[in-house]
């Protein structure tokens, strides 16, 4: 990633609004059409909250977090989509020794399945948790939420942005910003005066109005610092042999299971037309 080619400014943002948000999953379901992601079986209670299913994964992109809080004597609930990021300067992209994920001039963080080694660093990377693994398939690849690239690119808004009624806006990082502070200037009881993603690991794509403190809602305090410049750092104390020999190893298995991987698939493919 060449991070002189991208104007944050201007890149496309999601703006989520937690004090509109009535917890209906529509975004969940948009995501999973769009995508075409397979239905999991799931738990509906966790023992972190209501939300279903009960955490991201290679199946669910997206996910409404439910949190239940007392205000003046009674229960309440708050939600909020979780999602990727897509960080300004995102680590995911950072640690990937072979540039299988980049920042797009558009705003989305992408994934090349076909660059990718299966190293995994990029899930250990990531401060929100947000690349997960096919565990469940012989040759897998790391999947994430996409926001919606090839929709982005056709001048369309993210199938989530579309299908939510109430909470989701989208728009240029910039006009995101400026909406989140006219919202908070306009209605100070509503909003907690702190827009999240702002700053948090160098500015994100993704940024959240609330009426709570983070904290109460489960929102992870992140550094201010772009992540690359810790990760670097991280990598650097890492013996060079052992990168050295990792990726070599990791490579060779990739590319010798690489024609096994897209013959299983082209299979799977065949299958589902006859």
């Amino acid at each position: 990633m060449s991070a002189g080619t991208v104007n944050y400014a201007q890149t496309r943002s999601f703006l989520i609004d937690t004090t509109k948000c009535t917890g209906c999953r529509g975004c969940q379901v948009a995501c999973k059409q769009w995508n075409q992601l397979k239905a999991e079986k799931t738990t509906f209670f966790s023992g972190e909250g209501y939300q279903n299913p009960p955490q991201m994964s290679e199946y669910t992109f997206t996910r409404v977090k439910f949190k239940d809080y007392e205000k003046h004597g009674q229960n309440e609930f708050a939600f909020y989509k979780e999602m990727c990021m897509h960080c300004n300067e995102p680590a995911c992209a950072s640690v990937c020794p072979v540039g299988a994920f980049h920042k797009t001039p558009e705003g989305p963080v992408v994934y090349d399945s076909k660059k990718c080694i299966g190293c995994r660093f990029c899930m250990v990377a990531c401060p929100f948790g947000v690349p997960k693994y096919e565990w469940s398939k012989a040759f897998p690849l790391v999947k994430k939420c996409t926001g919606c690239y090839s929709r982005v690119k056709a001048g369309l808004e993210p199938a989530c942005a579309t299908a939510c009624p109430t909470a989701i806006t989208y728009g240029s990082r910039d006009e995101m910003l400026k909406e989140a502070s006219r919202r908070i200037a306009a209605k100070p009881e509503r909003y907690y005066k702190t827009i999240y993603g702002k700053e948090e690991a160098g500015g994100t794509g993704v940024l959240y109005l609330t009426q709570q403190p983070l904290d109460e809602l489960g929102f992870k305090k992140i550094t201010k610092r772009p992540l690359p410049s810790y990760t670097w750092q991280a990598l650097r104390l890492v013996p060079g042999i052992f990168l050295t020999v990792g990726g070599t190893l990791s490579a060779i298995s990739w590319f010798q299971h690489r024609k096994d991987r897209i013959r299983k698939e082209e299979e799977g493919m065949q299958e589902k037309d006859k």
